[in-house]
């Protein structure tokens, strides 16, 4: 077992064919503060019928103009929350925005996470997006990248070594202190996401995965390629926002990131990318009734891939 591969990396990637996550809001309240029993009674029903991870995005201040809040609870209190209303899924971060956190922060709540969870945590982190944030923290957009790669890299030395001594542009330890808990694994599971600002090179060689958007078959396939030219069998994930019509042979409209389609041609869809070398996908699901479309895309898709 790689340093790595805690109980929530082996949920999503610890068999060989395409696993299913979605993410929270899962009562689609992005906006406002989400029905929180209800989150959670949705959690426990999406591991129930076959979700294999849960996903929470971190979105550290409310834009307007951006059009949502995440699940509005910051990112560590709400996964120690789900952790407790579920048992098996893994609990993943869509994305950390690095820049924006100290990364001391960031290696004790992530690793208080991991062990409250018995393991669960897998860690998508980013370079960030919403573009008020950066002065909000006093962070020049411009040090993005090279803050995401100073991130990094003193996460993995404060989970790894005890009374480190390293200089960064975070700040300086000289061996006097500790980062307490450790994670259950040597080092967390780390998820670039998109590009963060760095080449793929640097990614296949620093993250223990890749996390993307939605792509068009072709572009996606030319990245799998290279991805896997370069990350060999590190795993590769993926966000697609779907919304499932009333007529199960509905043929595909694009809507933002996904598809508005009938399950016969989602079945395909995700069959395809299965196919291709896709290892998870993050799944949106739209609509006014959470629950029917949950149990819905699991009896009709999930299970079907999996049989």
């Amino acid at each position: 077992m790689g340093t790595h591969e805690n109980a929530g990396f082996r949920e999503l990637f610890g068999s060989d064919g395409l696993t299913f996550g979605t993410g929270f809001p899962l009562t689609n309240e992005n906006e406002s503060m989400p029905d929180v029993a209800e989150e959670c009674r949705l959690a426990r029903h999406a591991e129930t019928v076959g979700f294999d991870g849960l996903w929470v995005r971190d979105v550290p201040t409310y834009w307007p103009s951006f059009g949502d809040a995440g699940q509005t609870f910051d990112v560590w209190p709400w996964l120690t929350h789900v952790a407790s209303a579920t048992e098996t899924a893994a609990l993943g971060t869509a994305s950390v925005v690095l820049p924006l956190r100290h990364p001391l922060h960031v290696a004790k709540a992530a690793a208080s996470v991991d062990q409250l969870s018995n393991g669960r945590l897998v860690l998508g982190v980013a370079s960030g997006d919403r573009d008020p944030e950066f002065p909000a923290f006093g962070v020049d957009e411009s040090d993005r990248g090279l803050l995401f790669r100073e991130s990094v890299e003193l996460l993995r030395t404060v989970w790894r070594e005890a009374y480190p001594t390293i200089d960064s542009a975070w700040g300086t330890l000289d061996g006097e202190v500790s980062v307490v808990p450790r994670p259950t694994t040597e080092t967390l599971p780390l998820l670039p996401t998109g590009h963060a600002r760095q080449s793929v090179d640097w990614i296949a060689e620093h993250g223990d995965g890749w996390l993307f958007y939605q792509l068009p078959r072709n572009t996606l396939q030319s990245y799998l390629e290279e991805w896997r030219e370069l990350a060999g069998e590190k795993p590769y994930s993926m966000a697609v926002q779907v919304e499932l019509t009333d007529d199960p042979r509905a043929e595909p409209q694009h809507i933002h990131q996904g598809f508005r389609a009938g399950t016969e041609w989602f079945r395909e869809y995700f069959a395809d990318l299965d196919q291709l070398g896709v290892d998870h996908v993050i799944v949106g699901l739209r609509g006014d009734d959470p629950e029917t479309a949950l149990t819905t895309f699991a009896d009709e898709i999930i299970s079907r891939i999996r049989a």
